[in-house]
């Protein structure tokens, strides 16, 4: 099983632990929350991760910023917004980008 490493950036902190929450029930997924613009861009620069995941709470500007800082990186990251739609939506969003994680391919 490939390790995931999943930066999730928004607002609303009981929907950021909950997301904390529902991706690390999965093996070797890990989730960092992040809630500032700046420490997220400057983490994401620093630290190679598998997928950015944009949650609830986040001013259209922030979001361009960091869509935009994503493009600029030296390494490349998975880009997920995801606003609701419970867990399922969120595996199979993950499951998008990974195929090769489907359970019985």
């Amino acid at each position: 099983m490939k390790n995931l490493v999943i930066i999730v950036f928004g607002k609303n902190e009981e929907i950021l632990h909950t997301l904390k929450r529902i991706i690390e029930s999965n093996q070797g997924w890990q989730a960092i929350i992040q809630q500032d613009l700046s420490t997220c861009k400057n983490y994401l620069s620093a630290h190679p991760c598998d997928i950015l995941l944009l949650s609830s709470g986040l001013s259209i500007q922030e979001e361009t910023e960091i869509t935009d800082h994503l493009l600029r990186l030296n390494h490349t990251i998975g880009l997920i917004k995801h606003y609701g739609g419970g867990s399922g939506l969120l595996k199979n969003e993950i499951y998008s980008l990974f195929p090769d994680l489907i359970p019985g391919n």
